[in-house]
This record gives structure tokens, sequence and C-alpha cells, in this order.
């Protein structure tokens, strides 16, 4: 879909949210492209705030309780192909995203795709029409970050022409700092995620130059070092911080979600750009080299005291509901019975005695489901919401308004083993694996230490692999790294997993192929409005 088209939708949506409650701007005229509001500091401030958390992760021209909102619907997605989720859902193709090509359990049945066109390649192109409308899932989390990157372009060029009061520095900053921080985390999941995409640096406009993956993520990596830059002019850190503060929901200022300070948010910058390194790289490829620029990226990222960019949901719902995140589409108290199903092969993740299970998972009866969706998504596991009460022990659902923190982005943890598959993966084993020790030790886990075992290369990248599926769960990026491990390609399997069968039959030695496209194409509803001009990448993943 032309930019043009779905963006225009921003400039009413973005100034009715402020920054702790929902009020009307008086916008004289709705379809402005630039209401007069946002030439105060007031309208600016309060538009940064809907521009990102509506016109970015919430509004969309086509809308479901699922797959419409990017916290549950986009997330999502990453999630089921990561196998952390499964779904038998029919919703814009749920259940077939991410059914795996093959299931054979342990006494030798095959269970074949049954939902044609019986391979997710074939139903990535089959679903990737404009004719689809809203059940082209492929649509979604362009359509969300296009509208983020169209945002925070007005951002841009509204802020030097804002009169603000008292030190304008600071606080025109903080407002670039902010809209470039956020274009930067759009092109990062445009380009991690979409064979090409488009750099746009006009709000209301668009062009047809479609540029690789690897472009896109260069230009994420520029616009968080403009971010950096643009922070590093504030005259008063108080005073940015203070403008940030002005920005965020008041009630997302709690835990790690408090402002980012302009040397947290160069740590921030340094962590996604370490990610960005690490995601769109397949681990048998990456050299010495790119393992050294991880580390150095990491060890200069965020730290365990450091705020982050969050979100929660309120009462009211002035922007999220529970239904909005993940999280709140995946917690029951059977398994199966949310519209998220908790993955056999997540909770086998789990080490045995490792309290975090304890505390998160619960096994109930288990869930058959619908048979004609395949058996992958059979599971025994039902997510606790609260936890089971284990003090100092992580928690990985809540329902009550405000208390579950969502990390939209890097946090210290996921920094921490992107440091610690740097080392293992540069022979400093031990180095890496006490690192893995501490962050199992942060949430509580009562595991024994690894580190000092005399674990070997493969052993180490187990404790990894295993680590990074528990700690990088529920937030968008589990398919990054089955995607990187080589897990997803139609010549590869998961040995040794857990799965159900539809009798209830639980195998443990069984064999997963997954065969997911490893880069969506570009989304036909865009190349509908917006062919690819002459001289364009090529918009179509040739796999």
């Amino acid at each position: 879909m032309r930019l043009k088209k779905y963006i225009y939708g921003f400039a009413l949506a973005g100034t009715l949210l402020g920054a702790g409650c929902t009020k009307d701007l008086a916008v004289s005229n709705p379809n402005n492209p630039t209401p007069d509001a946002l030439n105060s500091e007031s309208g600016i401030t309060t538009f940064a705030t809907g521009g990102v958390y509506i016109t970015g992760f919430r509004s969309l021209k086509y809308a479901d309780g699922v797959f419409g909102p990017f916290f549950s619907g986009a997330m999502g997605f990453h999630e089921m192909m990561g196998d952390v989720l499964g779904a038998d859902a029919a919703n814009a193709y749920l259940n077939q995203m991410g059914c795996p090509n093959s299931v054979t359990h342990d006494n030798g049945t095959t269970v074949l795709n049954p939902n044609a066109p019986n391979t997710q390649y074939a139903l990535v192109r089959a679903a990737n029409s404009n004719s689809q409308a809203g059940n082209n899932f492929l649509y979604y989390e362009w359509s969300h970050m296009y509208n983020l990157i169209g945002a925070c372009n007005l951002l841009l060029e509204k802020a030097d022409a804002v009169t603000f009061i008292g030190d304008a520095a600071s606080k025109k900053a903080a407002i670039k700092a902010w809209a470039y921080w956020w274009k930067g985390y759009a092109y990062s999941r445009i380009g991690s995620i979409y064979y090409a995409g488009l750099i746009n640096n006009t709000s209301f406009a668009t062009n047809g130059n479609y540029v690789s993956k690897e472009k896109i993520i260069e230009e994420a990596n520029s616009n968080l070092d403009k971010a950096v830059a643009a922070s590093k002019t504030a005259t008063s850190v108080a005073v940015y911080t203070e403008m940030v503060g002005k920005i965020l929901p008041s009630y997302f200022q709690t835990g790690k979600g408090a402002p980012v300070t302009p040397s947290m948010l160069e740590r921030n910058v340094s962590s996604l750009k370490a990610r960005n390194l690490l995601v769109n790289k397949t681990t048998a490829t990456m050299t010495s080299g790119d393992w050294a620029a991880v580390l150095t990226l990491a060890n200069a990222g965020i730290t365990s005291t450091d705020n982050i960019f969050t979100a929660r949901t309120d009462a009211r719902g002035d922007l999220y509901t529970n239904g909005q995140f993940v999280m709140g589409r995946t917690y029951s108290s059977l398994a199966g019975g949310a519209t998220y199903k908790i993955s056999e092969r997540w909770a086998q993740e789990f080490k045995t005695g490792d309290l975090r299970k304890d505390q998160n998972l619960k096994a109930t009866t288990p869930y058959l489901g619908q048979a004609d969706r395949g058996q992958a998504h059979f599971t025994r596991w039902a997510l606790v919401d609260g936890g089971t009460g284990l003090a100092g022990v992580a928690v990985y659902a809540r329902s009550t308004p405000g208390t579950y923190e969502l990390h939209v982005a890097v946090d210290y943890e996921e920094n921490q083993l992107m440091k610690a598959e740097a080392l293992i993966n540069t022979n400093q084993i031990e180095a890496g694996l006490a690192i893995i020790d501490g962050v199992r030790t942060l949430q509580g886990a009562g595991l024994a230490a690894v580190a000092g075992t005399g674990l070997n290369l493969a052993q180490a990248k187990e404790e990894l692999r295993r680590e990074r599926r528990i700690i990088c769960a529920f937030r968008g990026i589990s398919f990054y790294d089955a995607r990187r491990w080589g897990v997803i390609d139609p010549s590869s399997s998961r040995t040794g997993a857990v799965t159900v069968t539809n009798t209830g039959v639980v195998s443990t030695n069984a064999t997963i192929k997954y065969g997911y496209l490893d880069y969506w194409d570009v989304p036909d509803n865009e190349l509908t409005y917006n062919p690819a001009a002459a001289g364009s990448a090529p918009v179509k993943n040739p796999k």
C-alpha cells in the first residue's frame, strides 16, 4: 500500500493522546497533514507520544484483536515461527504461519502440514496478495513500522519550527533523539524480516526505490547514530530527561521504563546495533570480525542499571489492554485456553530444577486442538498469570493493568547473552558461560553454575541457545534466532524435540522440519499501489 494512503491517519491519532491521559487538542482539520497543534511545545510533545504508541504500534487500516495491534500481532507472528507459541485460530492464517512442514513422533509416524498449500513457502506467496486485504499477514509489520517512520519524519520536520519554553536546545534534542531512535527501531524491524524495503525521510510521501534488506539495516543504524548525536546537543541532561519524561506515558515510568538519559540512549543504541548485526547473519557465516564487532557493541551496551524502552497497560486501556500484548493472548488456566498456545519446545528449554519453569509454567490436561491444522501446537503447558509465588524468580506474564513490563527493544539480559555468544564463539568459553550463569542468577533460576565445569564448545553453545530461547521469548525476536541458527531451513530439522500426538501421547525424541521462509517478500498491499521503480532491488525473496 502506498505509504501516503495509510500514514494520513496519524496526524489526528497522534494528537489525541497525551503523556498520561487522553486529551483533545482541538485540531481544526483532522485531515490536515501539518496540524497547527504540532507547532507548540505541548502539541509536539503530545504527538511524540501518540505518533509512536498509537500510530506506530496500535492503529492500522485493518484491525483484529489479535494481529491488528503490533505487540500481539507482529510480535506473535515471530514467536510462532520461532516455536515459542502455537495457534490453531485461522485469523490471518495464524494456524498455518507457524505450522512446520512435518512432525515425526517417537513411534515413527510423520504428520505432514495438512494446510493447503502445505508449506510455509507456498503460504507466504498465496497470502501475499492485495486482494487478501487484512488476511495478508505480511502487511502488518510493514504497515506498523512505516507508519512509525512517517510519524517520526513529521516530528523531525516540525521540531525546528517549534518555540520551546526555556532551554530550547535540550528540549529539541530530546524530540529529535526520540524520533531518530524510533526510526532506527522501525528500520531494524523492517530489515530483519523483509527482503527489501523503502527509505523514506519525508512525511506524507513515499517512493518506489526499493533497496535491499542490508541497506535497510544500514539505514537503521544510521538513524540510531543520529539519535545519539541529537541527544548530545542537549545543553542540560536534566532538561533533556524531563522532556523525555513528558513524552513517556506516566504509567510507563516505573521499573526499567523511566526516561532514558543521553548516556543510556547511547548504550541502548549500541545494544540494538549489536542485535542488528547478530540476527541478520547466519551463525555459520559469522566471521571472527563479526563476533568481535558484536562483542564491542555489546560491551558498550545496556547496563543493569539503565532504563530501556518499555510499554505497559493501564486500567482504562488508554494505549493498550492486556489483549494487545502477546502476554494477554497467552496465559490461561489450561493448556490451549488462550489464542496463543505455549510450545512444548519452549517448555523443553528449561533445565531440570529451573525455578523459572516452576514459577511460570503449569502442566494441565493436554490440549489437542484441531488436528487438521497440524500437531505442532498440541501442548500440555499453560503460562501462569502472575507466577506461582516463588520469591525472587522472574515472572513472564501478568494481567493486572500496569504490572507487566514489555521490553520493546533490547534489554540488559539480551545484551549480556550477546556478549556471551560472542565470547563462546571466539574461544572464550568460560567467560561466556560465566555471563550465562549471571543472567540465570539475576532471574532467580536456581540452577548450578555451568562455568568451570569443563564444557566444550558444542555444550557451551547449547547452554547459550537454551537461555536465549527462554530470555528472548514473547518479544517478537525468537524467529530471528531460529533463522540464524539454521533451524527453519527446509533441509534442516530439530531433533530430540518434545511433541504431543493427537491422542495425547508425548514424544521426547521427535523430529520437526519447519521449512520457513527466512525473509518475507515485500507486501503486495504496498506494491499494488507503489510498484518498484526501475533500478530497485528485488522485492521477492528468490528462495
